[in-house]
């Protein structure tokens, strides 16, 4: 079966195009009920960075979810900060029905097993709640969408993880059930992770309900092969989505088009951060 993928420009109105993404891809109508609560995982590792979703496009997923009676904003604390201080960049957003959650002070939690190891997560994350991704578009050969998992564990120090990422995210992944809706927030393309990396206006939303396609359709807009991306690889080895461009279907903007319109400037952008990077003799 094609895994359908949402790429849509964002004009003037994220809640707009968000909405124009969702009728490409199919109703939410499961996902969108009375009886289910929407936990929506923000991906924030430094605030000062910028390099998370808009308040925007997290506005749109929400007021596309208007049938819900409670909306979680989780994060979960890093050596950076608690979730609770970086979640305020959606701050405007909290209401009696949206709700920050900080996944470090749940403890309500729940046994899984993660890279040979038990880890406790939140209860939140679990089925019949709804999980949604949102993460920004960026050349990081980890991920965004699916990555942003690795921010479901509680711990403080995370490093430890890092030797064996992919299965830890993946393990996370089927642990809590999936991720129903991916939302790669394309608002700006950003040039790798680091705080000072280079940013590039792109306008788009990439959106699905096979975040293994979504991860696969943001790396391809930026020139990178999904099928090399050690992610994509296990997580289709897994049986847990479509990471093979030629069997996602693309819905909405000319797929070429905007890849020609985002990867053009990126190059640019790259040169001008190699030239301007210190030599060995001036570090």
């Amino acid at each position: 079966m094609t895994s359908r993928v949402a790429l849509v420009k964002i004009h003037k109105d994220a809640k707009q195009a968000f909405k124009q993404a969702l009728s490409l891809i199919g109703n939410i109508d499961d996902l969108n009920t009375k009886e289910r609560t929407i936990v929506i995982k923000v991906g924030v590792f430094d605030p000062k960075a910028g390099h998370h979703t808009t308040i925007d496009v997290t506005n749109a997923i929400i007021d596309s979810f208007d049938k819900a009676k409670t909306i979680y904003l989780t994060e979960s604390d890093n050596y950076r900060g608690t979730g609770t201080e970086r979640l305020q960049i959606w701050k405007s957003l909290f209401s009696k029905r949206v709700i920050p959650f900080n996944l470090s002070e749940d403890t309500n939690t729940k046994q899984v097993n993660v890279a040979d190891e038990k880890i406790g997560l939140s209860h939140i994350l679990f089925k019949p709640n709804i999980l949604i991704s949102t993460h920004i578009l960026r050349t990081f050969d980890k991920g965004s969408v699916i990555k942003n998992l690795f921010g479901l564990t509680p711990d403080k120090k995370k490093a430890k993880y890092h030797k064996n990422l992919e299965n830890v995210i993946l393990d996370i992944y089927e642990a809590v059930g999936g991720i129903d809706l991916a939302v790669l927030d394309g608002t700006h393309a950003n040039l790798n992770v680091m705080p000072s990396s280079k940013q590039i206006e792109s306008n788009v939303l990439i959106v699905g309900r096979d975040a293994v396609a979504v991860e696969a359709v943001g790396f391809a807009i930026l020139g990178i092969d999904p099928l090399k991306i050690p992610l994509i690889q296990k997580a289709m080895k897994r049986g847990l989505g479509e990471g093979d461009m030629t069997k996602i279907e693309v819905l909405g903007c000319s797929f070429e088009s905007v890849k020609e319109r985002i990867t053009s400037p990126l190059k640019d952008a790259k040169k001008k951060a190699k030239k301007t990077a210190p030599t060995k003799k001036s570090a």
